[in-house]
C-alpha cells in the first residue's frame, strides 16, 4: 500500500514566491533602506518582547520560594498541622507565585500597550497605503508577539483575581459582621469583577492573535478575523470605559458625603468657644482662691491655721481645674486640626481617583472606538487605508499609558519614602525603624511588586480611628463627645458605617471601642480612603 503524498498548497507556494520576488525586486531598487529599517524595528520589538517575557518567567520562578514561608510550612508539618491548613498554605503559595509572576510581566505589558501596539498599527496602516506585503508581514509578526504578551499577563491576572475573590468570599462568610466582613466583601466584589473583565480581555487578545496570524499566513479569512478582533476590542474597551464611569460616580458620591460634613473649624466653633469659656472661668476661680489665701494669711486668731489650710486646698483644686480646662481646650483644638486634615485628605483621594479613572476610562473608550473603526475597515475596502483606526488606537494607548506611568511613579515614590524616611508616617508611641540609605531606598522603590504598608494613607487611617474610637482605646480617652461624633460621621461618609458592617449602631460603637479590633478598623479605613 503506497504512502499518500501530501501536496503543498498552491496558494501558499505562490505567496512565498511572490514575497521572495518582491524582496529581490526591492533589493534591485534603491528604496530598501526605509523598509529594512521598519522591518528591523518590528523584528526588534518582537524579539525584545519575547526575551523580556522569558526573563520575567525565570525571575518569578527564581523568587517563588520564600525561605520564611518554607520555614513556617516545615514548622507546621513538624507540629502535625491539619491537612486543611496545609492545603490552604499550598493554595496561598500558588496565589503568591502567580501574583508575583503577573507583576513581573506588568512592565512588559505596559511597554506593549503603550508603544509596541500603536507602532504596529501605524506600520500596518503604512503597509496598506503602500501595498508593501513585506512590511505587512513584519507588522503582523510583531503584532502576534505583542498580543501574546498581553494575553499572558491578562490570563495570569485573571487567575489571581479569581483566587483572591474566592478567598475573600470565604473570609466574608467567616466574619459575618464588622470591619473584617465589609473589607472582605468589598474585595471579593472588586476582584470578582476584575476576573470577569480579565477573562473577557483574554478573549479579546486571543482574537487579536488570530487576526495577526491570519495576516502572517496570508489566509483568505484575514478580513473576517480582523473584523472579529475589532468587535472584541471595541466590546472590552466599552466595558472598561463603563466600569471607569461607575468608579468615577462612586468617588464623586463619597467626595460629596465628606464635603457635606462641613469644615471642622466651623462645625466645632461652638464647642471650642464653650471650652474656652470654661478655661477662663476656671482661671478666674483659681485667681480668687489665691486672693482668699492671701487674706487668710493675714488673719489673726486661733482658726488661722485651719482657714489657711482650707484655702490652700481650695487654691490647689482650682488650679487643677484650670489646668484641666486648658488641656481640654488644647486637645480639642488639636483634634479639630486633625479632623480637618483627614477630611481634606479623604476629599483629595477621591478627587485623584476621579481624575485617574476619567483619563483611564477615556483611553479605554478611545480604544473601543479604534476597534469599531478596525471592524468597519475590515469589511469595507474603501476604508482599508483609513488612518483613523491607528490614530485612535495610539491616542487611547497614550491615555492609558499616562495613567499607568503616573501610578507607577507615585507607588515608587511612596516605597522610597517608606524606608528612607520611616519616621514620617510611623505610628505614635512606636520607635521608627532605622532609615535606609539612598541606594537601598532606590532598590526598594524599584520593587514594583511590593505594596506600601507604612505610608500616608495608613497614617491617616490611624488618625481617623483615634478620633472615632471609644475611651477604652489608648490615646482616645480625652476626645470630646462632639469630636468623636464628627469622626464617626466621617466613617459613615467613607462607607464604613453600621449598615455596611451589618451591625446595629450600638454594636458598631462597641467594635470601635474594642482594642482587639483596632488593627481591623485601621485596615478597613485605609481601604475605604483608597476606594470610591
Amino acid at each position: 500500500m503506497s504512502t499518500p503524498i501530501h501536496r503543498t498548497s498552491t496558494r501558499q507556494s505562490a505567496a512565498v514566491l511572490t514575497s521572495a520576488q518582491q524582496r529581490r525586486e526591492g533589493s534591485r531598487t534603491g528604496s530598501t533602506s526605509a523598509r529594512s529599517t521598519e522591518h528591523a524595528l518590528l523584528a526588534m520589538q518582537s524579539r525584545a518582547g519575547n526575551r523580556a517575557t522569558t526573563a520575567a518567567v525565570q525571575r518569578a520562578r527564581d523568587t517563588a520560594r520564600d525561605p520564611a514561608r518554607d520555614t513556617e510550612r516545615d514548622r507546621a508539618a513538624e507540629n502535625g498541622g491539619a491537612s486543611a491548613e496545609a492545603k490552604k498554605n499550598y493554595r496561598d503559595r500558588i496565589a503568591a507565585l502567580l501574583d508575583r509572576f503577573k507583576k513581573n510581566l506588568e512592565p512588559i505589558d505596559t511597554f506593549i500597550k503603550g508603544f509596541q501596539t500603536p507602532t504596529n498599527a501605524a506600520f500596518t496602516q503604512q503597509a496598506a497605503v503602500s501595498a508593501n506585503e513585506g512590511l505587512k508581514h513584519s507588522a503582523a509578526a510583531s503584532g502576534t508577539s505583542a498580543a501574546s504578551g498581553n494575553l499572558l499577563t491578562e490570563a495570569a491576572g485573571t487567575v489571581v483575581s479569581g483566587m483572591d475573590a474566592y478567598k475573600n468570599m470565604k473570609d466574608a462568610k467567616k466574619h459575618e459582621t464588622g470591619a473584617n466582613h465589609h473589607t472582605a466583601k468589598k474585595k471579593a466584589k472588586t476582584k470578582g469583577a476584575d476576573a470577569v473583565v480579565g477573562a473577557a480581555n483574554s478573549g479579546s487578545y486571543s482574537a487579536a492573535i488570530a487576526k495577526e496570524v491570519t495576516k502572517v499566513q496570508k489566509a483568505a479569512d484575514a478580513a473576517v478575523a480582523s473584523e472579529a478582533s475589532g468587535i472584541a476590542s471595541a466590546s472590552i474597551g466599552a466595558i472598561k470605559g463603563m466600569r471607569s464611569a461607575f468608579r468615577v460616580g462612586g468617588a464623586a458620591r463619597k467626595y460629596k458625603e465628606v464635603k457635606n460634613l462641613g469644615d471642622p473649624h466651623v462645625v466645632h466653633a461652638g464647642s471650642l468657644a464653650r471650652l474656652n469659656e470654661s478655661r477662663e472661668q476656671a482661671g478666674w476661680a483659681a485667681a480668687e482662691a489665691y486672693v482668699a489665701l492671701d487674706a487668710y494669711w493675714g488673719h489673726e486668731g486661733q482658726e488661722r491655721l485651719e482657714l489657711v489650710s482650707e484655702a490652700i486646698d481650695a487654691a490647689w483644686e482650682a488650679m487643677g481645674e484650670a489646668r484641666d480646662a486648658a488641656e481640654s481646650l488644647q486637645r480639642a483644638e488639636k483634634d479639630v486640626e486633625k479632623l480637618s486634615t483627614v477630611q481634606g485628605y479623604a476629599k483629595k483621594k477621591q478627587l485623584t481617583k476621579m481624575g485617574k479613572e476619567t483619563v483611564s476610562g477615556g483611553g479605554e473608550s478611545t480604544k473601543a472606538a479604534a476597534g469599531i473603526v478596525t471592524a468597519v475597515a475590515a469589511g469595507t475596502v474603501g476604508l482599508a487605508s483609513n488612518p483613523v483606526g491607528w490614530g485612535l488606537a495610539g491616542a487611547g494607548a497614550g491615555l492609558v499609558l499616562g495613567v499607568t506611568m503616573y501610578k507607577a511613579l507615585r507607588a515608587a515614590t511612596k516605597r522610597y519614602e517608606e524606608v528612607h524616611h520611616p519616621e514620617r508616617w510611623a505610628p505614635k508611641g512606636e520607635t521608627p525603624e532605622e532609615a535606609a540609605s539612598r541606594k537601598e531606598s532606590l532598590k526598594h522603590a524599584l520593587k514594583f511588586w511590593k505594596k506600601v504598608s507604612k505610608g500616608e494613607r495608613q497614617a491617616m487611617a490611624r488618625e481617623i480611628y483615634a478620633l472615632a474610637a471609644g475611651p477604652d482605646i489608648s490615646g482616645s480617652g480625652s476626645t470630646t463627645a462632639e469630636m468623636r461624633e464628627s469622626a464617626r460621621s466621617l466613617l459613615i461618609a467613607l462607607k464604613s458605617g453600621p449598615a455596611k458592617h451589618k451591625l446595629e449602631p450600638e454594636a458598631w460603637v462597641e467594635t470601635l471601642n474594642d482594642p482587639a479590633k483596632t488593627g481591623d478598623w485601621i485596615q478597613e479605613i485605609a481601604e475605604q480612603l483608597a476606594s470610591g
